[in-house]
Parts: structure tokens; sequence; C-alpha cells
């Protein structure tokens, strides 16, 4: 029971921050987004910046689970299609998808105004780069380390960037596909060289 009242806590955070941004974040509202009282929401998290943190482990947990599931059952039939794949699942025009990526938007950019985000989302970020620097080391098991984490750099910080041109109505959910496609196409290029 506690578990669902967490996790109820975390998706109404997320819903919340998405909508209202990390400064539009009340308590109030938090508590009739959850279906809770806000006495339980610092019974569990302590303190705003605890449930940021929280909402924070919650949308990369959650993340993490749509860009690993594999809509066809044969699934990805090699290293590159599996490394596509994951990083195109972030731009999926579906609720749980876009609201995800605003809140981690919206988290990024409260990071420059609140520096105790700022080790919880390096570290979060540090976790995505290592996620897609080992599937691009599948795809060119011969690359350096450091040459492999790099690119993942480049590729994640392009997703966080596109997916904010996406989200505002810049950028067409296609496009913004192909380019993430192009730019995976130039990172294993570089890496073979």
């Amino acid at each position: 029971m506690a578990t669902d009242r967490r996790r109820a806590i975390l998706e109404g955070a997320a819903r919340v921050i998405a909508r209202r941004g990390v400064r539009g974040l009340r308590m109030e509202e938090l508590a009739a987004e959850a279906g809770v009282s806000t006495a339980l929401i610092y019974y569990h998290f302590k303190d705003r910046a605890g449930i940021l943190r929280h909402t924070l482990e919650f949308i990369s947990d959650r993340a993490d689970r749509y860009t690993s599931d594999v809509e066809d059952a044969a699934g990805p039939s090699d290293a590159r299609e599996e490394l596509e794949q994951s990083l195109l699942l972030e731009f999926q025009d579906v609720p749980e998808v876009r609201e995800n990526s605003t809140a981690w938007g919206e988290l990024r950019a409260s990071a420059i105004f609140e520096p105790e985000l700022r080790g919880d989302l390096a570290r979060a970020t540090l976790a995505w780069i290592h996620d897609v620097a080992d599937l691009l080391s599948c795809v060119r098991p011969t690359a350096p380390a450091p040459a492999l984490t790099a690119s993942a750099e480049r590729l994640t910080g392009l997703l966080e960037g596109l997916s904010t041109r996406w989200l505002s109505g810049a950028l067409p959910l296609t496009h913004a596909r192909e380019l993430v496609r192009e730019a995976i196409s130039v990172e294993i290029e570089t890496l073979s060289d």
C-alpha cells in the first residue's frame, strides 16, 4: 500500500512538473493530483528537494523501461538496430513519453537555479551516457572507451535538444527521428576511423 501511494505521488509529480515546471510544483496541487494528503508527501519524501530527486529517478527509470521495450517480437536484428531503436523510442508521440521528456527538460533547466538538483541530474545523465556508450560498444567493439563515451555524450545531448524542439512544436517528430538516425550514422562512422 505504501509503495502504491509513493508511486502515485511520483506519477503525480511527473505530471505536475511536465504541466507547470519545477517552479510551479506546489504541494497542494501535487497532493490533489496524487490523491493523497500533503502530510503523506512529506512523510515519504521529507522535503521539496526529496520529491524532485525521487521524481528524477522515477522518470529515468520510466524512460529505461519504454526505451528498452521491443515493438516487434523478434526484437532488433543487430547491435546498430538496437542502438537506433533505443534512441528513437525517446521520440514517441504518446502521453507517457511526452510527459517524461517534458519533466526531464524542466528538471534540467531548473538545475541552473536549484543547485541541489545538479548532483542527481549529473548522475542520471551519466548513467544514460554509459548506457548509450555500451550500446555503441556493441556496434564498434574495438573503439576505445573515451571515444565511445564522447559519442554517447554527443548523441544524448542532441536527443535532449531535439526533444525540446519537438515538444515545443519547432520540429516535426518525423524530422527529429530522421536527424537522430543521421547522427547515429555519423557517430558510428567516426568510431570506425
